[in-house]
């Protein structure tokens, strides 16, 4: 297994890097650990168990957590969430695939004071990670415009504990539900169903309705509670 950059004296800025794929997260280290002389990384994890138990064992000034985790497509959120229940505030950066407004969005209401795409420019992570880390936001142009537009209707990302929600789904509901719990995008699952994404939006409009959730994220975190819920290792 390879080995964390040795952190170095006198650094102003801890950080964690949670990140599904370990040799990204390594790579990431090794950067910012040998190109700032400010920001020490002073832990790794790869599932979103592992990096509760980091965050609350290390207690850094910033987390970098990426959307998707080894153990589920956006289980960063769920880390993001619980984040937000320490007692010492750690200041979460989500670092997501692509720019997407609900990604985005939803990322601010869990509590995150930036949004960094894994397709930026790895340079301006530095930036990003000192930025956040004085209590100022980062979001580039088209992020922000997606915060901007959602600004007036802003509330808290739920954690939806499951119920009997999911009774009410018709069958193909369900299917959609499945297919977007393990990180299709709404193209791609038109395209396995061979309907059109407008047919699937229509869908998740009802779904949304239905189990009262408002957005892609609370219903993936929904649906990973009940498959939890429905597992014979359940409690």
């Amino acid at each position: 297994m390879s080995q964390l950059p040795q952190p170095r004296r006198g650094s102003s800025i801890s950080v964690l890097i949670a990140d599904a794929d370990r040799m990204s997260a390594h790579l990431i280290a090794d950067g910012l650990t040998r190109s700032r002389h400010d920001i020490s990384v002073v832990g790794v994890s790869n599932s979103s168990d592992e990096t509760i138990r980091e965050l609350e064992r290390i207690r850094p000034d910033v987390a970098l957590i990426n959307a998707h985790l080894e153990d589920g497509q956006l289980k960063g959120y769920h880390v993001l969430q619980y984040l937000q229940l320490l007692p010492r505030k750690t200041v979460a950066v989500m670092l997501i695939p692509i720019s997407e407004r609900e990604l985005v969005v939803d990322a601010f209401r869990g509590g995150a004071r930036g949004v960094f795409c894994r397709l930026q420019s790895i340079k301006l992570l530095p930036k990003c990670i000192r930025t956040v880390h004085e209590g100022q936001i980062w979001a580039d142009a088209r992020n922000l415009a997606f915060i901007l537009d959602f600004i007036t209707t802003l509330k808290p990302l739920r954690l939806i504990k499951s119920g009997g929600g999911m009774a009410r789904l018709t069958p193909r509901e369900v299917e959609v539900v499945h297919l977007l719990a393990e990180g299709l995008s709404t193209r791609e699952i038109s395209q396995k169903l061979a309907v059109t994404a407008h047919t699937i939006r229509n869908y998740l409009s009802a779904i949304y309705e239905k189990l009262g959730v408002s957005s892609r994220v609370e219903l993936v975190l929904y649906a990973v509670a009940r498959e939890n819920l429905d597992s014979p290792l359940a409690d």
